[in-house]
């Protein structure tokens, strides 16, 4: 039995005790939310696996007859020139309905979840849709088929009424307002009374030049306050921001101007629904106050006052003070395609220059903090035409990626603009020390996803994180992670 004593000199050393970081999946039910630096990796390993999934292409039809879109698209297979493409995207609040509209002259809306379903392409399907793809790289016509019995809405309108920007009101999800840079209307139709009639017009204020004429003035954008449906605000070419109350009519209550001739591409509005953000061609961010600034008395007299801007940012010095990115590139002002508020850090506001890069400036601390540069388009040889689109980027819901169209090549960016200084894209980011951290090698890195054209404007589901973008050839394309077909489906197969 004394070999199975020990000894008190022989004991062993107690054991010390190791605290492990709790188990994440276990915190979010212990505290019933999620990490906002859980979610983004959430995202990110989500947003990783995407690819195109579905493609519908613009051949439909009106009364048997092919819409304006439809003529045009095939005008251009046989090589004459027209203008054409997707111009606006937009999700209802709930992911429910995204509509669309092109720059030949139709509207139309769909419903996500039977765009969705149409878009899964069997097996066989798919490797006769990537053989053809290899062997015909301009072909468009060849998509997933699509019923079109199944359009919510689909409105074509004759030469001289082209779309440019759509926008669903966010107090009244059965309203779209619409835009163009080649009128002075902002129009809004009711997609629950199914005419093509807007139900509002609302009309700029006529000017007249020197000599007497009307001055023409195009309307580039459009936005909608969120906590009541009677604002309205829509840039024009000329640097103005025409302001509209429902309630006073269908003129301008205000206009916002800028204090120099900037043509405004793109206008946000901050969530409190009193900052108001616009960008344009001299590559100047402006910012109003509309509860007052360096003009308030606009807004207490006369009507044909205008509000100057509380603040004018320029990004060409804020990009130059970026060492690294001063050394390789000459920096000069660049006109600005498109502006986004990031919906999960509101302090991030995104930007995206006529040459292809992006960035993000923080409103709190008015400096750029992320930029990515992608190589020019002359670099391989691509075609220049791609220089005229308006690229209209997107954020995903809940998390701090960037996704934007391509100028260069077929696809788009994931960009990852995180606020941390472990995004690859923020001007802080030391490759060499988080090269050593493995777990950041997963989960901040961007992505280009290939697509089978060339991508105008993007649309984020707001729930899901699903991708809708619009093409160059004015077709949808679908951007999901790949369809799994049930463990029943499977063995069906097998047999």
């Amino acid at each position: 039995m004394e070999k199975y004593l020990v000894s008190p000199e022989s004991s062993p050393a107690k054991s010390t005790t190791t605290v492990r970081r709790p188990w994440k999946r276990s915190l979010i039910e212990v505290t019933g939310r999620l990490e906002s630096a859980y979610r983004h990796e959430l995202y990110s390993l989500v947003s990783h696996s995407y690819l195109e999934i579905g493609k519908f292409s613009h051949f439909y039809h009106l009364n048997e007859n092919p819409c304006v879109t439809h003529m045009r698209e095939v005008q251009r297979l046989y090589h004459c020139p027209t203008m054409r493409g997707v111009a606006g995207l937009d999700f209802d609040n709930r992911g429910i309905f995204i509509v669309s509209v092109t720059r030949s002259g139709c509207l139309m809306v769909h419903d996500f979840e039977s765009l969705y379903c149409q878009s899964k392409v069997g097996p066989g399907e798919a490797l006769i849709y990537a053989h053809f793809l290899v062997l015909n790289p301009e072909s468009s016509i060849l998509g997933s088929s699509e019923d079109e019995s199944k359009h919510v809405v689909h409105f074509s309108y004759p030469p001289g009424r082209e779309f440019d920007v759509a926008r669903w009101n966010p107090s009244n999800q059965n309203e779209v307002a619409c835009t163009s840079r080649k009128h002075d209307q902002v129009l809004i139709f009711d997609i629950s009374y199914m005419s093509p009639k807007p139900t509002e017009v609302l009309q700029t204020r006529q000017k007249l030049s020197i000599i007497g004429r009307k001055v023409s003035r195009g309307l580039s954008d459009v936005a909608m306050t969120s906590d009541e449906d009677s604002r309205i605000f829509s840039p024009d070419t000329l640097g103005m921001v025409h302001v509209w109350d429902r309630r006073a009519g269908v003129s301008p209550c205000i206009e916002l101007s800028t204090d120099r001739y900037d043509s405004i591409k793109s206008i946000q509005i901050y969530v409190d629904n009193q900052t108001i953000f616009g960008a344009g061609k001299e590559g100047i961010i402006h910012i109003w106050d509309l509860r007052g600034g360096r003009n308030s008395s606009a807004f207490q007299s006369r009507k044909d006052m205008s509000q100057l801007p509380l603040a004018s940012l320029h990004l060409a010095p804020m990009l130059q003070k970026i060492a690294s990115l001063k050394a390789q590139s000459k920096i000069l002002p660049k006109e600005i395609h498109s502006i986004n508020v990031n919906p999960s850090s509101p302090h991030q506001l995104a930007f995206h220059l006529d040459d292809g890069w992006s960035g993000v400036l923080d409103i709190y601390k008015s400096e750029v903090t992320h930029v990515h540069c992608p190589p020019p388009a002359w670099l391989d040889g691509s075609d220049s035409s791609a220089d005229l689109i308006l690229r209209k980027p997107s954020w995903l819901p809940a998390s701090s990626i960037y996704v934007v169209g391509s100028m260069s090549e077929k696809g788009i960016h994931v960009l990852d603009f995180h606020p941390s200084s472990r995004s690859p894209c923020h001007v802080d980011y030391d490759e060499d020390t988080q090269r050593n951290e493995k777990r950041d090698k997963c989960n901040h890195s961007n992505k280009f996803v290939s697509l089978s054209e060339t991508v105008t404007g993007c649309a984020a589901h707001p729930l899901n994180g699903m991708i809708v973008a619009g093409t160059q050839n004015s077709s949808l394309l679908v951007i999901a992670q790949r369809h799994c077909s049930s463990s029943s489906e499977t063995a069906e197969g097998e047999l």
